[in-house]
């Protein structure tokens, strides 16, 4: 613990002589960041380790403005002689990029998130073993491959890091933090001959305690692969559509292109010019939340030291943020929402509220349609809004799930699919930075025969 002290006191040592370093040399502003982690990883496949990595990466990203003018780089190479020459080469470099009046840090912030109240870190997962955590992935893959329906493995694997972001700005922030989290998963196959079918299921946490037991993981990824099997073909027709909760997070991945500041100042969404208005049912609740206490989005400020909060981006049907860095909000005329990334704007928890029905009221709630459990190929176009891509699904009959189904795509709307949503579910779980519960459309194209 001495020596990991001792190493956090001589990188941040490190960042604030950067900056300081990098004024004298001519910057007019400056941000260093400092990433200091331990990786693990590991992949078996029929109970033989495939895959085998344990690293302690590090590396330094810094950007410079100088007369409105921007250049970025970064290293692996923490040696002063090498920041330091970096550094008066990104001012040389940036005198020759073109000028941008909204180019810069944000102000500095008026207020600092506790890290701890965030509960980021479990020291339970930093003390694991790594012979542990081979085991966690070699009793997954045994208890999957046991189930004499599974015909195949593609592997179990178990992942952990430990991540210190130390971040200096010349504007007079300085903050650090340090997360932990870990992840188990397991994919299989099912099937004969030219029927093979597979499917896989995963659980990952930032704390220990809060992670799938091989034992679940495994019977999840039997169940999701044998369900599958015996497809059938379905004629193309107009059905409600049931996305589970992974399906879920996909759409809310697309529903975030859509909302990202920089799509937004781009023209690259069809939501550009909709901000305040009426864009989805009543029940419909989106929201970006980087405070919520061991969630994987969550962190005390962003790449850029804007101190994250809780944004409502639809309330009630209605869009009432965008999401923003420093500069897409200087576009727009609006905030920061501190969703900043190193490469962009990305989400914090970015999530659908919980409805009050469970996953299976609402299949009991449909006639006949489709259960979305997964999507293949491209087809998203966030300018347009449309959807089209293939899918593997249950079909439901009567309330009931009747038989998998195969061969199928469903296509459709964002703003339709928005504006239709009949039923949210309650099961809602927080296993990513995207994340929904199951949510029931009135109605899709679904596309077979």
């Amino acid at each position: 613990m001495k020596a990991r002290k001792s190493r956090r006191e001589e990188l941040r040592h490190l960042a604030d002589k950067l900056v300081g370093a990098g004024l004298k040399a001519g910057a007019d502003e400056i941000e260093v960041t400092i990433y200091d982690g331990h990786q693990f990883e590991v992949q078996v496949r029929q109970q033989q380790i495939e895959h085998l990595v344990e690293a302690d990466p590090r590396y330094c990203s810094v950007r410079i403005f100088k007369d409105k003018r921007k250049a970025t780089f970064s290293t692996s190479d923490l040696s002063w002689s090498t920041l330091y020459s970096l550094v008066k080469k990104a001012i040389i470099r940036a005198s020759r990029t073109q000028p941008d009046e909204l180019a810069g840090l944000p102000p500095a912030a008026r207020y600092k998130v506790d890290e701890l109240s965030l509960k980021l870190a479990d020291p339970a997962l930093i003390v694991l073993k790594s012979e542990e955590k081979i085991k966690l992935a070699l009793e997954t893959e045994r208890i999957g491959l046991s189930d004499r329906r599974i015909i195949n493995s593609f592997g179990a694997g178990f992942e952990s890091s430990e991540l210190k972001t130390i971040l200096v700005s010349s504007n007079g922030f300085s903050g650090e933090y340090f997360e932990t989290e870990a992840s188990l998963s397991l994919g299989l196959q099912a099937g004969q001959g030219d029927q093979l079918v597979e499917d896989y299921w995963f659980s990952s946490a930032r704390h220990l305690k809060d992670l799938s037991s091989p034992q679940e993981v495994a019977r999840k990824a039997v169940e999701r692969t044998v369900r599958l099997l015996n497809p059938r073909k379905i004629k193309t027709q107009q059905v409600p559509v049931i996305f589970e909760p992974m399906m879920t997070s996909w759409l809310l991945a697309f529903l975030f292109q859509c909302v990202s500041g920089e799509a937004v100042y781009q023209r690259t969404t069809f939501l550009a010019d909709r901000l305040g208005e009426k864009i989805g049912d009543d029940k419909l609740m989106v929201m970006d939340d980087g405070l919520l206490p061991g969630k994987p989005g969550s962190r005390p400020f962003d790449a850029e030291g804007v101190p994250t909060q809780t944004t409502k981006v639809i309330e009630a049907g209605v869009l009432k943020n965008f999401l923003c860095d420093t500069y897409a909000g200087r576009k727009l005329g609006l905030a920061s929402t501190g969703n900043a990334e190193p490469e962009g704007i990305g989400p914090n928890n970015f999530y659908l509220e919980r409805g009050q029905v469970t996953p299976e009221e609402i299949i009991r709630s449909t006639q006949k349609g489709l259960l979305l459990t997964r999507t293949i190929g491209q087809g998203l176009n966030p300018v347009t809004g449309d959807i089209s891509r293939g899918a593997f699904g249950l079909w439901i009959e009567d309330g009931e799930i009747a038989f998998p189904v195969s061969e199928i795509a469903i296509s459709g709307n964002l703003n339709n699919v928005l504006n239709s949503i009949e039923m949210i579910g309650s099961d809602l779980s927080f296993s990513s930075q995207i994340c929904g519960p199951s949510v029931k459309i009135a109605e899709m194209t679904v596309a077979g025969l």
